[in-house]
């Protein structure tokens, strides 16, 4: 069933379970693996992250196993200043339950034993040379992303403008022909019938399409195109920020449409509110030039100009204007004189 403003609230999030460790390598860490590929295949469960700092010291009663474990300076140098056989105990406390992985700081290096005791156990160990905080940063950001909660919903994604707008409607309404059309024009295709989109800290929503789908297009009558072959690389885009989304309605003679554009619609998508718009259709209309003014006038309206809040202000003025000078006259044309200008 096509989504509309209503369903689009109702939506259930999804949220990943868990991830591999291998997925770690795809975080912009620069990580290497000091014992081979040993736990790569563990379960990372939780999106944050622990420093074993009171495990080390042999206070276990609070350690957080099941989390990525980060160690930087303070682990290492501490472990470095204990005598071999406390090194392996205070090591060994670590892995034994079983840890998803160790991530080592700043380029260090683990001695041989306590490397053979991660491997032993499965445990992996990744080395970063970034510092410890900037790793942790890296990290929060990315496993953050990793277990976001997302929906997926059917509708055609467009840049337009640099507005990422998101065009919903009842199945054969003409979504993927207008994203086809905004193409032409010079905009970008993010995603066509599959659009995933995931919550960003608490905020953003990122749109992108499916990885099986990415940017081929349905069109009724034709069949599957692709995108990026037929229009080039300028013509599309992996990800982009969700700021409006559009329903296309058939047009209903007897519904009351929005007129003036003094209240601003919003729905709320996993708990942040997006701007939206209802579009009545019908045969003759251009919608795709309508979808550019949508997309400029979200612009506008971002950077404080509101032209129908610009008009209703003017109108006041001029009813101000009339109660207190009811006789005076005043003329009604945009430009007073002509000044001979006959063209």
């Amino acid at each position: 069933m096509s989504p509309s403003l209503l369903m689009l609230s109702d939506l259930q999030p999804m949220r990943k379970e868990a991830i591999a460790v291998r997925t770690l390598l795809e975080a912009p860490l620069k990580l290497v693996s000091l014992n081979e590929q040993v736990g790569w295949d563990n379960l990372i469960s939780d999106e944050n992250v622990h420093r074993p700092q009171l495990a080390l010291a042999g206070f276990l009663e609070l350690f957080t196993s099941h989390r990525l474990q980060v160690m930087g300076n303070t682990e290492v140098y501490y472990l470095r200043s204990l005598g071999t056989s406390d090194r392996v105990r205070a090591f060994r406390g670590i892995v034994e339950r079983k840890v998803p992985a160790i991530i080592l700081t700043n380029g260090h290096q683990l001695d041989p034993e306590l490397c053979a005791l991660a491997t032993e156990y499965n445990v992996a160990l990744l080395q970063t040379p970034f510092e410890t905080t900037r790793t942790v940063h890296i990290l929060s950001e990315f496993l953050g992303d990793q277990f976001a909660p997302h929906v997926v919903v059917h509708g055609s994604f467009v840049d337009v403008y640099g507005v990422g707008v998101l065009f919903i409607g009842r199945s054969g309404i003409g979504k993927s022909e207008i994203a086809l059309d905004l193409v032409e024009r010079g905009h970008r295709l993010v995603a066509d019938d599959v659009v995933i989109l995931t919550r960003k800290r608490d905020a953003i929503l990122m749109g992108t399409g499916s990885s099986l789908i990415e940017h081929v297009v349905e069109v009724r009558g034709l069949g599957v195109i692709d995108v990026r072959q037929m229009f080039g690389i300028r013509a599309i885009r992996y990800q982009k920020r969700l700021e409006i989304v559009v329903e296309l309605q058939d047009w209903n003679p007897s519904e009351d449409y929005e007129r003036i554009g003094l209240d601003d619609s919003t729905v709320e998508i996993l708990g942040i509110a997006i701007s939206s718009v209802k579009l009545p259709i019908f045969p003759g209309k251009n919608i795709t030039v309508i979808a550019e003014v949508i997309a400029l006038n979200y612009l506008l309206k971002t950077y404080g100009y509101n032209a129908a809040r610009e008009l209703a202000d003017k109108l006041e003025r001029e009813i101000s204007r009339r109660a207190q000078q009811p006789s005076a006259t005043h003329d009604q044309r945009m430009v007073t004189y002509f000044q001979g200008d006959d063209e």
